[in-house]
């Protein structure tokens, strides 16, 4: 049997609205909310304490935050800062260990199994790493720590972000006293709708998944949840039991299977096929530019879209095979364009995609006989280069400049929110 890991899942309290704070002390002991305080309709990306003490929740509307907490201080989010203290927090990570695994913009796992002998115990190196994120970025942080990384990430949820100190160690032998009395919707991955599915089942606390034989916990399922459910059931009961195989991993991206782009649109400004054709190239544009960045080219090219004209809501999804597989934005654009003629049903587009599919290695290509497509390559790298270095708005096509583009406004944002 391997040895017993030692992992921490270290999670940034409030952490755009940490990162807001930190940069402006005239807002310490203020209420903060990360959003767009121009977009009362707008949602609450992030909250502080102080925030969070006075009702305001993450996601609901920047206009209802402001209704219940009157001096709320609304503050537009900068994605490109949180993404570069994202990525100094990793590196103070890496100080510690090499196995870091990011798993959101705030949340990292970490495999400190072969620290332990040069930094001390797990609560020691815990309060290190906290005090050196919140010197170097005015972030506390939380800890949990556990023998795998499910029972590391319920440490951190559960006990270590309502503790003072901010950790809190889950071993298996504290399984059955601290993990297992708590409510089954505190579990990993239980959401509100499988949450009725376990109370139906007399299944209200995670220690009455846990004490069950598997076999029996199968059954129950598959009585609640018909027979696609043995899956389910054994990732539930494994949960509640602590049991993750899975390593900390630092190289987590596997090869891509598809590269795709969407953007949900405003269906009162696109009724029109013309309006409609400049983001659908945009789309395209982006779509190439991300599949050359990685080297690759597909061979299937598809469109979604939604439609609606406020009663009536249309909904299609439709691919084509190139006759050889591409990232040049004219070739994609001509495909994805001639299905979308042929399967919009002429309502206003609400939401509009594109996607390429079986993708191949980019360093070889097929030729023509009517066309360099060796030099059409040459050219579009030339232009992702421009774009590397001095952003998506330093060159685009002059239809982005019209009205019913996006492109400029999309290049003033990472993630649909502001840089």
């Amino acid at each position: 049997m391997p040895p017993e890991r030692t992992i921490f899942l270290v999670d940034g309290q409030s952490f755009y609205a940490s990162v807001e704070k930190a940069a402006r002390p005239e807002l310490r002991d203020k209420p903060v909310a990360v959003g767009d305080p121009a977009r009362k309709s707008g949602i609450i990306l992030a909250a502080c304490p102080i925030a969070k003490s006075r009702g305001v929740t993450t996601a609901e509307r920047v206009g209802e935050a402001l209704a219940k907490c009157p001096d709320l201080v609304v503050v537009r989010p900068r994605m490109q800062t949180y993404i570069a203290i994202s990525l100094l927090i990793t590196e103070i990570f890496e100080s510690v260990t090499d196995q870091v695994e990011p798993y959101s913009i705030d949340e990292q796992f970490l495999d400190i199994t072969g620290s332990l002998s040069h930094y001390g115990s797990p609560e020691e190196i815990a309060h290190r790493i906290q005090t050196h994120i919140m010197m170097s970025t005015g972030v506390w942080s939380r800890v949990g720590i556990g023998p795998t990384k499910i029972l590391a990430k319920m440490a951190t949820d559960n006990f270590a972000k309502k503790r003072p100190d901010g950790i809190f160690a889950l071993p298996y032998d504290k399984l059955e006293t601290e993990l297992w009395p708590l409510p089954v919707n505190q579990m990993f991955m239980v959401g509100s709708r499988m949450t009725k599915h376990f109370i139906r089942m007399g299944l209200n606390r995670i220690g009455d998944i846990a004490k069950l034989e598997l076999g029996v916990f199968k059954q129950k399922m598959r009585r609640e949840m018909k027979k696609q459910s043995d899956i389910q059931a054994e990732y539930y009961w494994q949960t509640a039991r602590g049991i993750d195989p899975s390593p900390v991993v630092t190289g987590i991206r596997g090869k891509l299977q598809s590269i795709s782009h969407g953007k949900a649109l405003r269906s009162s400004l696109y009724r029109k096929l013309e309006d409609i054709e400049v983001v659908l190239l945009e789309l395209v544009v982006e779509v190439c530019r991300r599949s050359r960045r990685h080297g690759y080219m597909g061979r299937v090219v598809s469109v979604a879209a939604a439609e609606t004209d406020g009663e009536r809501t249309a909904w299609f999804s439709r691919q084509t095979t190139l006759p050889q597989p591409s990232s040049l934005t004219h070739e994609i654009a001509d495909a994805a364009r001639r299905l979308f003629v042929q399967h919009w049903g002429g309502l206003p587009l609400s939401n509009l995609s594109i996607a390429l599919t079986e993708l191949t290695d980019d360093s070889v290509f097929q030729l023509t006989l009517f066309e360099d497509r060796s030099a059409v390559y040459r050219r579009e790298r030339a232009t992702d280069a421009i774009k590397d270095r001095y952003g998506s708005g330093a060159i685009m096509r002059a239809s982005s400049l019209l009205e019913s583009g996006v492109a400029r406004e999309r290049a003033e944002q990472i993630g649909g929110h502001y840089k």
